[in-house]
């Protein structure tokens, strides 16, 4: 699964088939190119819980000036 934002600024991917990222421990991947800022990733590995990444969306989508 890939999300892009409708202004592109915002990327999510769930990885399960990129070999790189399970190498790595990495099944979540959320891209940020905010506007006055330097762009910045946060991963998540197999272990944590889809429930604390959906809650991770929620605060970033709750504080889109941030």
């Amino acid at each position: 699964m890939h999300c892009t934002s409708p202004d592109g600024r915002v990327y999510v991917g769930w990885l399960p088939e990129d070999t790189a990222a399970w190498k790595r421990g990495i099944v979540w991947q959320v891209r940020v190119i905010p506007a006055d800022a330097e762009p910045w990733v946060q991963e998540f590995d197999p272990y944590t819980p889809s429930e604390a990444v959906v809650g991770f969306l929620a605060a970033l989508i709750a504080t889109p000036s941030r």
